[in-house]
């Protein structure tokens, strides 16, 4: 064979692997889904959080501690301000975000907070915040200690190590202890696009204790988010590019083994758990390929999934709201409260609604 006819050959067979590789990804990414509306009763939009909520944490005496103004490849945002932490009282009978307070010391101006976690110590009842941050396109985990009495935070460490090295959210399980997941293998924006267009299952996920930190599971093409069961003995993580969550046992090395990989028809974001049922709560993309490039005539829509029963050998999963991003974008996350849902978005606004 000559040299001309090799060239072509080797020319004809990557482009058939781009090929491939392309209709395989917009496989992933559901490219080619149109959501149809599911919504739910009484919904509002809350006043005030306009750029974004990507995640949210609610603790037991009804405060929902909310992360906005994420700004991360791929994703658009419509606000330069640094990122803020806001809580919302759900009890109160004008829902109305209050921004926290951050001590001194703290650089505001870098802050681009994405995945929260709260850990509640139960000696004394100190609320611990930890906080994915993005300064200057790095990865570090903020542990504050949230006070209710003056809606603040007081910032008590920045942990930065080479294996959280692209860090999406987090699971806090002490007082400086955590897993956390990191949603790319590479740094460079170049090599992520080419680490998720050939789907390498590079990603994975890392424990931390002040005493050392480690890789406990791995093999996944995208982690996102992640959570803990109510016993404390399973980790739940999103796979978002799978559209699976991992249901991953707990070991007594605090190594992770897997279970079980419940499919969800979605692309899941981050994952909240209702500590009194077990039932998994996502916030979902329906149709991935809207994040980018963002089209505001066509914008990504929404979808909040929930999974019941997740341990058993028939999980029932259920979508209970959709919309087609007319009145909510690009929803991050979901959780149910005393009969309500609250659904997080990304980059846009934040929706309550009546579960029934």
């Amino acid at each position: 064979m000559g040299r001309l006819a090799v060239l072509v050959a080797v020319a004809a067979g990557l482009l058939a692997l781009f090929g491939e590789r392309f209709v395989h990804l917009r496989k992933r990414l559901l490219a080619s889904r149109e959501i149809q509306q599911n919504h739910l009763p009484n919904c509002e939009l809350i006043k005030g959080l306009d750029y974004g909520s990507e995640d949210i944490t609610v603790l037991p005496n009804g405060l929902a501690l909310i992360s906005t103004g994420l700004k991360y490849p791929g994703t658009p945002h419509f606000s330069e301000e640094p990122g803020k932490i806001y809580v919302l009282d759900l009890h109160a009978n004008h829902l109305k975000p209050v921004e926290l307070r951050v001590s001194r010391g703290f650089d505001l101006d870098s802050f681009n907070p994405h995945g929260i976690s709260v850990y509640i110590d139960e000696t004394d009842h100190t609320v611990y915040l930890f906080v994915v941050n993005h300064p200057n396109s790095e990865s570090t985990v903020e542990i504050f200690r949230y006070n209710e009495e003056d809606n603040s935070i007081a910032h008590l460490k920045t942990i930065k190590h080479k294996l959280l090295h692209h860090v999406n959210d987090i699971v806090a399980v002490g007082p400086e202890s955590f897993y956390a997941t990191n949603d790319h293998y590479f740094s460079h924006e170049l090599l992520r696009a080419v680490e998720m267009f050939l789907d390498l299952p590079w990603c994975d996920v890392i424990y931390y204790t002040p005493e050392g930190v480690r890789e406990v599971a791995a093999g996944f093409n995208s982690v996102n988010g992640i959570n803990i069961s109510p016993d404390n003995k399973y980790i739940y993580v999103a796979d978002i590019l799978a559209q699976t969550i991992h249901v991953m046992e707990i070991q007594k090395d605090k190594t992770l083994t897997s279970v079980k990989a419940v499919q969800v028809g979605s692309l899941p974001d981050n994952i909240e758990v209702d500590r009194v049922t077990g039932d998994v709560w996502l916030g979902c993309h329906p149709n991935a390929a809207k994040m980018a490039p963002y089209d505001p005539q066509n914008p990504p829509g929404s979808e909040v999934i929930q999974i019941k029963h997740i341990h058993s050998e028939t999980p029932e999963v259920r979508q209970v709201y959709a919309d087609d991003g007319s009145v909510i974008q690009g929803s991050s996350i979901a959780v149910a409260y005393q009969g309500r849902l609250l659904i997080g978005s990304v980059f846009h606004k934040m929706l309550i609604c009546d579960l029934e």
